[in-house]
């Protein structure tokens, strides 16, 4: 006779979980239920840091005459040893321009020199 030797049951048989299959919504649904519980612990690190609050800057409105951009506005306002691309940049994020083009007759804030 030979012995056997027998072996930690499986876990579906202790469980009776025997046959028991997840589907595509259950997957889906124990997917979505990880997605929310982790998603607290992914945004626990993250903090944001404001530095000191910018001084106001004077400005005035200007309407836009044919063949002005905004390279010669910053030619205006630029300080000295100041970059003009920067000033341009500053310029759109100011008046929330997605790009450099102006129309004739658009209202942009400029600096006062």
């Amino acid at each position: 006779m030979a012995a056997t030797v027998a072996g930690p049951a499986p876990a579906d048989g202790v469980l009776g979980l025997d046959g028991l299959r997840l589907t595509a919504r259950g997957r889906f649904a124990l997917a979505l239920a990880a997605l929310l519980l982790a998603a607290p612990l992914g945004l626990w690190g993250v903090s944001a840091v404001a530095g000191s609050p910018h001084e106001p800057v004077p400005v005035q409105l200007h309407t836009v005459a044919p063949g002005e951009t905004l390279w010669q506005y910053a030619e205006q306002v630029a300080g000295p040893g100041q970059d003009l691309r920067d000033v341009v940049a500053d310029l759109r994020d100011l008046n929330g321009l997605r790009s450099s083009e102006l129309r004739v007759g658009q209202l942009v804030v400029l600096p006062r020199e």
